[in-house]
């Protein structure tokens, strides 16, 4: 027969090894994209994947274009977004939002040119197809520059609606409205709905805070997507 005391430690031996196995599953869940509970019945999105430019294009016909009420949107498992690591809420006075940056890190056409036509096969796209080889999130918005899990073919004119839809993150942003992180989530999840999932309107021709509507940005972005 155990003792009182040999039960007790077996209970927290037990307790220990739920807490290692849940850990686990967590980091597993966060690695590949899932939404991970916080307790208390409340969410958090994982943290995006960091560039990786060596990161492999997936594989001809595995990808699907969805469409939606407003324009298309990427496969999250073969486009989920990734970040670039010199920008973040401390560095985007230096970065995104000085005139002119993202020029110094957009990836010439000779490698896009290359990575568009791998693209088209992945999304079983003839090479023909006429559309925007897209950051699902935008340099102006610390997107990564040349991660195959940053870029996709947007089908359709040039420019395209999307480009509207990161000038105003962008606006935010550099204004103060919304944090950088919350942009970047928000457009990787799904672009069309992004300025109202971050708690944005435009009012009077002003980009502002739709829970504070005399909070607004400049109306002046600093990219050029």
């Amino acid at each position: 027969m155990f003792s009182a005391v040999s039960v007790a430690l077996g209970h927290r031996r037990i307790r220990s090894a739920t807490v290692v196995v849940i850990a686990l599953l967590a980091g597993s869940l966060a690695a590949c994209g899932t939404t991970i509970s916080t307790g208390g019945g409340s969410t958090e999105p994982a943290p995006l994947p960091v560039e990786d430019p060596s990161a492999p294009m997936p594989a001809p016909g595995t990808c699907t274009i969805r469409h939606e009420a407003g324009g298309p949107l990427p496969d999250p498992h073969c486009t989920p977004g990734a970040i670039n690591p010199a920008v973040t809420q401390a560095t985007i006075g230096t970065t995104i939002c000085r005139s002119g940056w993202t020029a110094t890190v957009r990836p010439p056409s000779s490698v896009t040119g290359r990575m568009k036509k791998q693209s088209d096969l992945s999304y079983g796209l003839p090479t023909s197809t006429t559309g925007e080889y897209d950051h699902l999130i935008s340099l102006e918005l610390g997107g990564a520059p040349d991660d195959p899990r940053n870029l996709w073919v947007e089908p359709g004119s040039i420019p395209n609606p999307k480009d509207t839809i990161e000038n105003r993150l962008a606006d935010a942003v550099c204004a103060g409205l919304i944090p950088l992180v919350t942009a970047q989530q928000a457009i990787a999840r799904d672009w069309v709905s992004a300025l109202e999932d971050t708690g944005l309107a435009t009012t009077g021709g002003k980009l502002c805070l739709r829970a504070e509507p005399t909070h607004c940005a400049n109306g002046r972005h600093n990219g050029t997507e």
